[in-house]
């Protein structure tokens, strides 16, 4: 059994409360009448069995105060559904960070130290459902801390709940910048925001030594993609590239055939350079199945999420080859962090070890969430709410992942982003040349010579 904090606490408290009570009343009719005996027994035999119990699951022996208590993190995490692939590695990334925190010894907090666990709920990839379930987490689980969903539309509703009953949350998986001009002072996200997704290709892209000229930019309508394709909009017109198309499309459409139709020629008659999709991953891959189908072969394809999931190129195998896109993280980085993890390539490791697979960047900056609320809690030397919340404000670290640092607003907006690529079926580093790992390859061949 494990308590939080603050049940084990109040229950703790009123154990021994009670114990007090019956001991006294106990005594006092051994000492005024033998008839009364046999009645308060069974309850002192209760308390006897109960006490040590209970206290032993609230992390401490007795009346100890020595004992290493539990702080619990909640989350609301897509287990089921269109985003179930990130949501997760999302898990999987907090879970880790816990694992090691633990071996670890805990989080040493004033004289104090806790050991972490994460209470996690499936929101089956609804928005509406996830808020329900941060209040749940926070009302009747009781958890000290909130980490935050996978995914932007999930992550807006949340932090509305999260400010309502000021509880810190720290994200990881939602870029929009409309989470943050809500001027909540309990949410704080440590990847990069948004325009960055677009702006780490485009750059990659236009460095090369042909680069492309034309481009078409598509995007499901929700937050995170819309802010995404805007960015990369007014990029590329600012960079001297032709924007030949841009379109919208439903979230997790599962038919983009119309969109792409249009793309066929739009470009003079035929398809242009590159074609950027702002999305997730299910939609990034229905479009190169059907852009297959349809004979679309761009010099370059582009995608804000999927490429880097390790799903992505097992699905497509060699029609997932040339394809490029933006990550937070990749193993390639070369931060020296200050955390537990130190280094992307001891996390990297420990995390195969774990789960026997790579890590994506959704796993990583999930983890870093961890990180982000371990430092904070160290430095504020309190479990408090809002001594945390304000220790976050002040938060300026080092991390296997990258620097945190949050604006007035809550964003990491001074971590840079990569630029991937999938060569022979694995992820690799091509941009900037500073963390690359290999070389961009460019054009891509036509669908079938790959």
């Amino acid at each position: 059994m494990s308590l939080s904090v603050r049940s084990c606490s109040s229950l703790a408290s009123h154990l021994r409360s009670q114990w007090r009570t019956v001991a006294q009343n106990a005594v006092h009719m051994v000492r005024g009448s033998r008839r009364n005996w046999r009645a308060p027994l069974p309850i002192v035999a209760m308390l006897v069995l109960i006490l040590p119990a209970a206290l032993a699951a609230c992390g401490g022996s007795g009346g100890a105060s020595s004992g290493s208590d539990t702080l619990v993190f909640g989350a609301p995490v897509s287990l089921t559904g269109s985003l179930s692939h990130e949501g997760t590695d999302t898990l999987n990334g907090y879970q880790l960070w816990a694992e090691q925190v633990n071996a670890a010894g805990g989080i040493k907090v004033g004289d104090k130290t806790y050991k972490v666990k994460i209470k996690y709920y499936d929101d089956a990839s609804s928005a509406q459902k996830s808020a329900q379930l941060t209040k749940q987490l926070i009302t009747s689980d009781k958890v000290n801390f909130m980490l935050g969903p996978y995914g932007s539309a999930a992550t807006l509703t949340d932090e509305v709940i999260a400010q309502q009953y000021q509880i810190p949350m720290v994200e990881g998986n939602g870029a929009a910048q409309a989470i943050f001009k809500k001027n909540n002072p309990y949410i704080f996200g440590v990847l990069s925001p948004s325009p960055e997704y677009a702006g780490a290709m485009i750059k990659a892209a236009l460095a090369l030594p042909n680069p492309p000229k034309t481009i078409a930019i598509i995007n499901a309508n929700d937050s995170f993609s819309t802010e995404v394709a805007d960015a990369a909009k007014t990029l590329a017109a600012s960079s001297g590239m032709d924007v030949v198309y841009s379109q919208s499309y439903p979230a997790n459409a599962t038919d983009l055939s119309g969109v792409l139709t249009q793309i066929k020629t739009s470009a003079s008659g035929g398809a242009p350079d590159m074609i950027v999709g702002s999305g997730h991953e299910g939609e990034a891959l229905t479009t190169l199945k059907q852009a297959k189908q349809l004979g679309i072969d761009p010099k370059l394809w582009a995608f804000t999420v999927g490429p880097a999931l390790p799903d992505f190129a097992t699905t497509l195998g060699g029609d997932a080859n040339f394809v490029i896109g933006s990550s937070q993280w990749t193993p390639q980085v070369k931060y020296q962090g200050e955390d537990l993890f130190g280094t992307a390539a001891k996390y990297e490791q420990l995390y195969k070890a774990k789960y026997n697979a790579e890590p994506s960047y959704q796993a990583a900056e999930s983890t870093a969430c961890g990180l982000a609320f371990q430092s904070a809690l160290q430095k504020a030397g309190s479990t408090d709410p809002q001594k945390v919340r304000d220790a976050l404000k002040g938060l300026d670290i080092t991390t296997f992942f990258g620097p945190i640092k949050f604006s007035a607003s809550g964003e990491n907006d001074t971590k840079p982003m990569v630029t991937i690529q999938i060569q022979s079926g694995q992820v690799v580093t091509v941009y900037p040349s500073n963390v690359a790992n290999a070389t961009f390859q460019y054009p891509t061949p036509p669908f079938g010579q790959r």
